[in-house]
């Protein structure tokens, strides 16, 4: 029987790269924050809601899939500035965001350090596929 709904493939690309050296709570963690930004700004990344067949709602989610990959601190200093020097969406997580405790706190300890000198532990990017292939080079796909 032939897939009445054949696979998609999106020209533009959702990506998070972490810091390999993360524990796993970490990855987790971090995926979850760098993601929510990218739908907050970007809408028509979005889908519809959804429902179970008894009716019950749930929330839309990403209309396409996240891609994780892994890598180390220079490769996550080269796709931030790539990511820069495109003008593609991102979203950021700094080492220093495990130890503060709210969203005040968090946007203060990113606005306390240079952008060249972030302790970047995740990114989040979006935008052409070519384009987020590029800001990627190095990196591998999370295991």
């Amino acid at each position: 029987m032939e897939n009445e709904h054949p696979r998609t493939r999106f020209e533009t690309k959702i990506a998070v790269l972490l810091r390999r050296d993360l524990a796993t709570w970490q990855r987790l963690n971090v995926t979850a924050f760098l993601v929510s930004g990218l739908g907050h700004q970007l809408p028509e990344v979005i889908g519809e809601p959804y429902a179970d067949a008894d009716g019950t709602p749930y929330l839309p989610m990403f209309r396409q899939p996240v891609l994780v990959f892994e890598g180390t601190e220079d490769t996550l200093s080269l796709a931030h500035g790539r990511a820069l020097a495109r003008d593609l969406p991102r979203a950021v997580f700094t080492a220093d965001l495990f130890t503060t405790g709210n969203d005040q706190d968090n946007r203060a300890a990113v606005r306390a350090v240079p952008g060249d000198q972030l302790d970047l532990v995740g990114l989040a990017v979006h935008g052409p596929r070519n384009a987020v292939d590029k800001v990627l080079k190095g990196a591998r796909m999370h295991p």
